[in-house]
């Protein structure tokens, strides 16, 4: 029954600390001391700032004075000669101040009768107030002793360092700006809740200052990134969004209707197709950083929307665009991180070194001991995937296969920056041929920290050769490719017009941002990360319509008879069931339909188990539920990752239509918990 209590009872705390806090703001109102009708502060300095100004004026003023040497004194002595020097100290400082104005909000309190302290959190720090009722007037200091942790103030005084050796701000005049209606998550242990703290990344940026340090320093390394390439000549430019056909990348298009012209468009997946549009143009260099939308999955690397950053040049080709990937990366390690070797999840990176350079078939023979060039045929290349539990598709040729092949074995080979070079023409679209090798093509990926980076090209520009590829591109689409590009009929013209040899690349900066944070989810990097939708929204002061009880017509709906092969009654009692936890449920990259699962099942140990169920279900969607797993089956390989174990299912056919449930239980069944 107390437990039953508890509950309630925190509410009715919670709901009475919300109500004190309205009660305060409506008694500054009434005494005509509203803080939501102040318009402006004049802010002179931030947190950091003043520490480090005043540090230089105390090295200035105290230059030459030597700490006092209490060796030999007892306690009482040497105290009040430290307490003396510190006198002294203050009072040199003291007749020069610095005044200083600060902003921020209020993070932490202590009264203590006629003084107290506070902590000021601003954009660069936080910063110690120390406030007297003496200094700042009997009425003010009764209206900060009411103040709330949360509350934004504006605070004008003068620097010092306290005894303890901490510089803090002496307060002679305190304003509140903003009072805090809500209370702030539990400052000892900050916001730790990963869906909270996505969902409202403002909570997480007041709590958390390693997540506001990233955000600062992704915003350094646009800055960085604008300025590398103005110092090379780049135009920054802008293309649209909405288009009639969404190329440049294999990747499905979000899908919307423009009103006004009556015309269904997409939201664009690549950059590429206009801005080489612009070459032809004569712009000889252009760049653009801008979201893309490709409608995956989500997981700790992919989110629907992303940022993108494309760069085209004239007149040179994807060796030039190596170097100027090898000097930029170089270039913002140093900037944003302070040093060309970063560490990412503990492992070092070096990128002050030469990058690395491989064929992809020189890669697929180093990982997996398999030389393509000698595979003469697509039958022989598929035949050698069927060896090796490669998963293809019937369309696929050499090309696809040696594509999944270098997935499978190399991408987790590859942590130290390395150029990957020389695909296969059916998986390069838009790409010049090597002269050399017509079944290759003049293109490099960089992977670093098993993960690609960039993917550059010599751009194709034979307007010819281009048609054949689009031809073969919605050959694709017919036969079931749903990320395969189409021809652009707008395209090809201006191709035909004529486009100079050029170099062109494409760069993930939420990736890049990921490497240069040591961030371990693309959700850490993205201020307002794709989520699922939990409900209307609060504010549109709707009512909500009471849900209908939904009626499921089962006429139609055949039964799949069960044990058309028998199995014997001991096999089957050995299958060990068990209730699991879902820990964390990601897209398998490169599939369309495994979804990875980090399971806790009650041993100690995470259970990963792949089933492929993704056309039914987000990864996100299942994180926290309570599933059926057979744990006691032998590891079995899917994607590279073993599958330990099978989640259990209900599938039917209705109406044509394979339908599948997860099979979910009451979360209060524990992790472990074995069915009988």
């Amino acid at each position: 029954m107390a437990e039953q209590q508890k509950k309630p009872q925190t509410q009715q705390d919670l709901n009475q600390l919300l109500k004190v806090r309205r009660e305060k703001l409506a008694a500054l109102q009434e005494a005509g001391k509203d803080p939501f009708e102040i318009t402006k502060y004049d802010q002179t300095h931030h947190s950091d700032e003043v520490k480090e100004l005043y540090t230089a004026h105390e090295e200035k003023l105290l230059a030459g004075r030597v700490k006092p040497d209490t060796e030999g004194m007892d306690e009482a002595e040497a105290r009040k000669v430290i307490n003396d020097d510190y006198n002294e100290r203050r009072a040199i400082m003291d007749a020069s101040p610095i005044q200083v104005s600060v902003a921020g909000r209020m993070m932490f309190k202590r009264v203590m009768g006629k003084a107290s302290f506070c902590n000021i959190q601003d954009l660069k720090g936080k910063i110690q107030i120390y406030v007297s009722r003496d200094s700042i007037g009997e009425e003010p200091y009764a209206v900060f002793k009411k103040s709330d942790i949360g509350d934004i103030y504006g605070i004008k005084g003068y620097a010092f360092r306290t005894k303890t050796g901490e510089i803090s701000i002496h307060a002679e005049e305190l304003t509140l700006l903003s009072k805090s209606l809500q209370i702030l998550p539990e400052k000892f242990h900050g916001l730790t809740d990963t869906d909270v703290r996505y969902r409202q990344r403002y909570i997480d940026l007041i709590m958390n200052e390693e997540s506001k340090n990233v955000f600062v320093k992704r915003s350094l390394m646009m800055k960085e990134i604008r300025n590398f390439l103005a110092s090379r000549d780049f135009m920054e430019v802008e293309t649209p969004m909405l288009v009639s056909n969404a190329g440049g990348a294999a990747a499905r298009p979000f899908e919307t209707h423009y009103n006004a012209l009556n015309e269904d468009v997409k939201l664009r997946i690549s950059l590429e197709l206009y801005l080489k549009r612009l070459i032809v143009g004569g712009l000889e260099r252009v760049y653009e950083i801008g979201r893309v939308f490709r409608n995956e999955g989500v997981d700790t690397r992919h989110n629907p929307e992303f940022t993108l950053m494309e760069l085209y040049q004239a007149y040179t080709d994807y060796e030039g665009m190596m170097e100027l990937t090898e000097s930029m990366f170089r270039y913002l390690a140093e900037k944003v991180v302070g040093s060309t070797k970063i560490s990412y999840n503990g492992v070092e990176i070096d990128l002050g070194k030469p990058f690395a350079r491989m064929t992809m078939n020189e890669a697929i023979l180093k990982y997996a001991g398999i030389d393509f060039d000698k595979v003469e045929s697509d039958e022989a290349a598929k035949k050698l995937a069927d060896e090796h539990h490669i998963e293809y598709e019937e369309r696929h040729k050499k090309g696809d296969i040696i594509n999944l092949f270098f997935e499978e074995y190399c991408e987790k080979e590859l942590i130290q920056p390395t150029f990957i070079t020389d695909h296969p023409i059916e998986i390069s679209p838009l790409t010049k041929k090597k002269p050399t090798d017509p079944t290759k093509v003049e293109r490099f990926e960089l992977f670093c920290n098993t993960w690609e980076m960039c993917n550059a090209y010599s751009e194709l520009n034979d307007p010819i050769d281009q048609r054949e590829r689009f031809a073969q591109q919605d050959a694709n689409a017919d036969a079931g490719d749903d990320e395969a590009e189409h021809t652009d009929e707008d395209f090809l013209y201006a191709l035909e017009l004529g486009m100079p040899p050029t170099g062109g690349i494409g760069y993930g900066l939420d990736r890049l941002c990921m490497l240069l944070t040591d961030s371990q989810a693309i959700r850490d990097v993205l201020l307002f990360p794709t989520m699922k939708s939990v409900g209307a929204s609060k504010s549109a002061n709707k009512p909500v319509a009471e849900p209908k009880e939904e009626k499921i017509d089962f006429s139609k709906v055949e039964v799949e008879p069960l044990f058309k092969d028998f199995v014997d009654f001991d096999t089957f009692s050995k299958s060990d069931f068990r209730a699991v936890k879902v820990k964390e449920c990601t897209a398998v990259p490169k599939s369309k339909k495994l979804l990875q699962f980090t399971l806790d099942d009650g041993t100690g140990t995470d259970r990963t188990i792949l089933s492929g169920i993704h056309s039914f279900y987000e990864p996100e969607e299942l994180v926290g539920k309570t599933l059926i797993a057979i744990t006691n089956l032998p590891p079995r390989a899917m994607m590279g990752i073993d599958s330990c174990g099978m989640l259990l299912s209900a599938i039917h056919e209705e109406e044509g239509e394979e339908k599948l449930h997860l099979l979910m239980v009451d979360d209060h069944i524990p992790a472990g918990a074995k069915l009988y």
